[in-house]
């Protein structure tokens, strides 16, 4: 089955600001419970990059190998992890501006999930969205108004 979960929160500051944040893999782990240790480029990561991240979930630690299919900053950024347990795992941000701050998206999705997520799973992936995107909505902002200065040259 196709299962997607989609998540937005706007963030006061502008789209390349937001993009170059959570784009950087190595920022996981301050605003994604479950996100533990990343191994790969500091920095935001452009098509065809990969990088290894340890998860935490119910059942344990798991690897996750991802690589980066979508690159267009600081509109749009996909990345795919392929698994065993839930089959491959695409997680895709969008950043779209409004009146000069950011609709930052998340999109969680299993093209090939074996079954479908039980009432609680959902409940527990929405709720962990949420202090998700306080969080990167917190970073994001503070970052912003302390003279954020882009890792990419002009």
């Amino acid at each position: 089955m196709f299962f997607v979960r989609k998540h937005a929160i706007l963030i006061d500051a502008p789209p390349a600001a937001v993009f170059d944040y959570v784009c950087n893999p190595h920022s996981w782990p301050e605003w994604l419970a479950a996100s533990h240790e990343i191994d790969g480029p500091n920095r935001p990561l452009k098509l065809g990059e990969t990088f290894h991240e340890q998860w935490q979930i119910r059942r344990g630690m798991i690897a996750l190998d991802w690589t980066v299919t979508e690159s267009d900053r600081p509109n749009a950024w996909t990345c795919r992890a392929d698994t065993d347990f839930i089959g491959p795992i695409v997680i895709r941000y969008t950043f779209a501006s409004e009146e000069g701050r950011t609709r930052y998206t998340r999109e969680l999705s299993n093209p090939s999930r074996p079954v479908d997520p039980t009432e609680d799973q959902l409940a527990r992936m929405d709720e962990e969205a949420h202090i998700g995107l306080a969080n990167i909505k917190k970073q994001v902002e503070r970052r912003f108004a302390a003279g954020y200065v882009s890792p990419y040259p002009c």
